[in-house]
């Protein structure tokens, strides 16, 4: 069994490569920091020495990185069983103050990067007719807020993106999922203030999304939106 997850090294993207390697799933991994990805990487292999762990530092916001990195899990994978996208950024600002640029970047990274590894990746899975497609939306995704500006743009978006897959792929026995998340306590939190006992840990998001994978064939996870118990911030 083998398991693609796009920005992998830290957060979310790593509790999702620890708990599909600790399923017995071999890892193909993408970040765009190099240093941050051979770390997890070599953390990876030394707790679980009985899956196969690689990736690739790329840029997968730029649609040539992405399809290379996609061409390399193709020839090197001779299955894909999950395919989580998870690679994004956020910059904070309203449609009217941020800075100039904040929707196209976000675009690339959040949305385009999901777009041209699914193309890349769909002719695979189709002909093995199987396969889990997530998507890492955001609570932002069903509701605007001030200073989400392009962010929350970008993660309508990608919702939407999912949306149509799960519609196009149904008949092709891949699932797919849209992940929603909340607030989670990630490095992007370190240092706001915000008390780490008040938001999700990355663990939560990672067992709901592994617990999707574990229906029958006849049963998909569409949704997954998850909130902190007091509630969004």
């Amino acid at each position: 069994m083998n398991a693609v997850i796009t920005g992998a090294s830290r957060g979310i993207g790593k509790a999702l490569a620890e708990i599909f390697a600790l399923h017995g799933y071999n890892l193909f991994l993408c970040s765009k920091t190099e240093s941050h990805l051979l770390q997890t990487i070599e953390e990876l292999k030394t707790k679980f020495p009985a899956v196969s762990v690689d990736g690739k530092a790329l840029d997968i916001g730029q649609k040539e990185k992405a399809i290379l990195f996609s061409e390399w899990v193709l020839n090197n994978a001779d299955s894909i069983d999950v395919l989580i996208n998870n690679t994004g950024t956020f910059i904070q600002g309203n449609v009217s103050d941020e800075p100039d640029g904040a929707l196209e970047e976000m675009l690339n990274v959040n949305l385009f990067s999901a777009y041209h590894t699914t193309r890349t990746l769909l002719p695979k899975m189709k002909a093995q007719k199987s396969g889990h497609i997530f998507t890492m939306c955001s609570i932002a995704s069903l509701a605007a807020y001030l200073g989400g500006g392009a962010y929350s743009i970008s993660k309508f978006a990608l919702l939407g993106f999912a949306k149509n897959l799960r519609a196009e792929l149904k008949e092709h026995g891949i699932k797919v999922t849209a992940v929603i998340p909340g607030a989670v306590y990630t490095d992007s939190w370190k240092g706001s203030g915000i008390l780490e006992q008040r938001i999700m840990q990355a663990d939560d998001v990672a067992k709901m999304i592994f617990a999707a994978t574990q229906l029958s064939p006849q049963a998909v996870v569409e949704d997954i939106v998850l909130r902190p118990q007091l509630g969004d911030l």
